[in-house]
């Protein structure tokens, strides 16, 4: 029986860097780390359950009469405005909790284990993908109970729900962008909400762009909001797939194509 011999330090060779295949699954462990914090602290999805409810009920019903003549005729035009808005919205979570984690120390402790460094902040990202899904199922769920048939059938609405999803996930790389950079979680908020809160408002998600002063419509026409919505619209009420959907993907592409890179780099630094 041969003896077993202890290897020594020069005998090891370390790795500084990992493969893609390891960074994927690492990713994929954060990202399901993500929705375990979900499970065990449901009230971090009150954003993404009461708000669809209570815009949809709130804008249907302050707006209907005046903007369409009643309710069931506003429907097609409030429910994907208030999707694109209630998604989007729900995006800003990603750099608050970011933010959250990295003050607490929780990325730190990352640092020590033997995984990709950008596990962490992929795995957020991906994590967050579930409550966009919730968001947007419960907002074409309130738009059928209040009497919302879209004429483009399931699939159009299937394929407009995802790309709400996917231009949602696109932008939650500026709102992570913020987290890494911010000092506190409250200014990350207050920063992203000062982004998005004239965005989704100054669109047509609402209101017909020609009911607003000539000099906002120039605005509200390049908004990618109004692009976004004018999409889903399209998807859901009429089954059109036409350029909007096009500008809406491009647009997503250029945002993950810009703050994806800054964003990794930034957080490089700081892990």
């Amino acid at each position: 029986m041969k003896n077993a011999t202890a290897m020594t330090a020069s005998d090891r060779t370390l790795k500084k860097s990992v493969s893609f295949k390891q960074a994927f699954a690492n990713s994929m462990t954060m990202a399901y780390r993500g929705i375990l914090k979900i499970r065990h602290t449901p009230e971090q999805l009150f954003d993404v359950t009461l708000q669809p409810i209570i815009f949809t009920l709130m804008f249907t019903y302050i707006f209907g009469g005046a903007i369409s003549g009643d309710v069931q005729h506003y429907l097609p035009v409030i429910i994907p405005g208030i999707l694109v808005q209630t998604v989007i919205s729900t995006s800003v979570v990603t750099g608050v909790q970011l933010r959250e984690d990295m003050d607490k120390g929780v990325f730190d402790r990352f640092k020590s284990l033997p995984i990709a460094r950008i596990a962490p902040l992929a795995g957020a990202l991906l994590a967050d993908s579930l409550r966009y899904t919730i968001a947007t199922a419960l907002t074409f769920a309130m738009g059928y109970i209040l009497g919302y048939q879209p004429g483009g059938g399931l699939l159009s609405v299937v394929i407009a729900a995802l790309l709400v999803i996917v231009c949602s996930w696109a932008v939650s790389w500026i709102f992570a962008f913020f987290g890494v950079i911010a000092r506190t979680a409250s200014s990350v908020q207050g920063i992203s909400m000062i982004v998005l809160f004239p965005l989704t408002f100054i669109s047509n998600a609402f209101v017909p762009v020609d009911t607003m002063p000539g000099w906002l419509q120039w605005f509200v026409n390049i908004n990618p909001i109004t692009h976004l919505v004018n999409a889903v619209r399209e998807l859901a009420n009429t089954g059109v797939i036409g350029g909007e959907l096009a500008i809406s993907l491009l647009g997503a592409a250029v945002i993950v194509a810009i703050f994806a890179p800054l964003t990794v780099r930034a957080y490089m630094r700081k892990a």
